[in-house]
């Protein structure tokens, strides 16, 4: 799983991905969009509709890639506790990783039942520039490319007019011209 508001996806979560199914040895990643961040930080994202298609161009190339929408289709605040219920419910044979990026590491004492969360996940980190790779809790580090990109600096690129490419895959960078995303 890689959970996020992909607000919008870009190739950092691309790359994340990749290495986690490389180094890992998983099956397939799934990209799991919330429908409504529960952080504590208020994040203003576009409508889920919007950032599932982004998704969907993004990952269309690989077959290893799978969308999963169910916190869109839940609604409310995307707690991955009530979400990982729901899905070790429905598919109680398969092992769960939870691949976050360096920051979110960091936050993690502030996740919505993280201690029962440990027991239905393997929490994969991902370095990136600036964060911390200690922590009280069991995460499993993979080694990844430091690409310092986050949806932040794209969505303020484009407020200021600046070039996205190699930021996001061609066909996300079409999608937000032609829907006039984050203008």
């Amino acid at each position: 799983m890689l959970g996020g508001t992909f607000n919008p996806i870009h190739l950092g979560h691309l790359i994340m991905a990749e290495q986690a199914l490389s180094q890992l040895k998983l099956d397939k990643v799934l990209f799991m969009p919330d429908y409504l961040p529960p952080h504590i930080d208020h994040k203003d994202t576009i409508d889920a509709f919007d950032r599932i298609n982004m998704i969907k161009l993004a990952i269309a190339n690989n077959s290893n890639f799978k969308l999963e929408t169910i916190e869109v289709d839940r609604g409310g605040k995307s707690y991955s506790f009530d979400t990982m219920v729901q899905l070790t419910k429905s598919h109680p044979n398969n092992d769960y990783y939870f691949i976050i990026g360096g920051d979110m590491v960091e936050y993690l004492p502030k996740w919505y039942r993280i201690n029962d969360l440990l027991k239905m996940v393997t929490f994969v980190g991902v370095k990136r520039l600036g964060n911390k790779v200690e922590t009280e809790y069991p995460v499993k580090w993979i080694s990844s490319p430091l690409i310092d990109i986050s949806s932040t600096y794209v969505r303020n690129s484009i407020l200021h007019h600046r070039d996205l490419r190699y930021l996001v895959p061609n066909q996300v960078l079409n999608y937000i011209k032609e829907n006039g995303l984050y203008e």
